[in-house]
């Protein structure tokens, strides 16, 4: 799948909204790509998540770890595409930690798999508390950048660019103007704006 047919299945699904919203980031942007609305279609998931893993298969990772709530799909369906174990890590306390059981090894390679990548935080946070447990981050990949230069001291990619504006909170000019803003992100909203 190239860039063009990735956004027109987020098209298709109604996964690009416009207004002001209030990232997992903590920027604000006027664009939101809520990728849940196109992974809910197994065939898109599934098709989404194959081309990732063709991609990514030269990384030869054992383990596809996603954090949770955006990267669980994705992530599994990377693993069925690589025919790796899929698990993913949820925040505590704000933390991401690994629960129910999944546990890395040292040495054990991990691609690591997220489904938006903007600033990098949460893909960050990943390959962190995958190296502490000592396993060995190969690679990380994503299926939309919209991070305009984001960086991550492993190889990555993602299967399409989106230029969506982020602001910080203070210089936003959709607060400026008086918007409403909506926070649709999985992740706790601890300082809202």
């Amino acid at each position: 799948m190239n860039s063009d047919q990735i956004l027109e299945l987020f098209r298709d699904a109604g996964a690009l909204s416009l207004g002001h919203f209030r990232l997992s980031s903590g920027l604000h942007s006027q664009g939101y790509l809520q990728c849940a609305q196109v992974l809910q279609h197994p065939s898109h998931a599934r098709t989404l998540g194959e081309a990732i893993a063709v991609r990514a298969g030269v990384w030869d990772p054992v383990t596809v770890l996603s954090p949770a709530m955006g990267g669980v799909v994705i992530g599994h369906e990377v693993a069925h595409g690589l025919n790796v174990r899929g698990i993913f890590a949820e925040r505590t306390a704000g933390d991401l930690s690994l629960r129910r059981g999944f546990v890395l090894v040292p040495g054990e390679r991990v691609l690591v798999v997220e489904d938006v990548i903007t600033t990098g935080k949460s893909t960050r946070e990943t390959i962190e508390l995958a190296r502490q447990a000592g396993a060995e981050v190969v690679g990380a990949a994503a299926i939309i950048d919209r991070g305009f230069g984001t960086e991550l001291d492993v190889p990555w990619f993602a299967l399409a660019r989106v230029e969506l504006p982020t602001y910080d909170p203070g210089r936003c000019p959709l607060c400026q103007s008086k918007t409403p803003i909506v926070k649709p992100g999985s992740r706790p909203d601890s300082n809202p704006r």
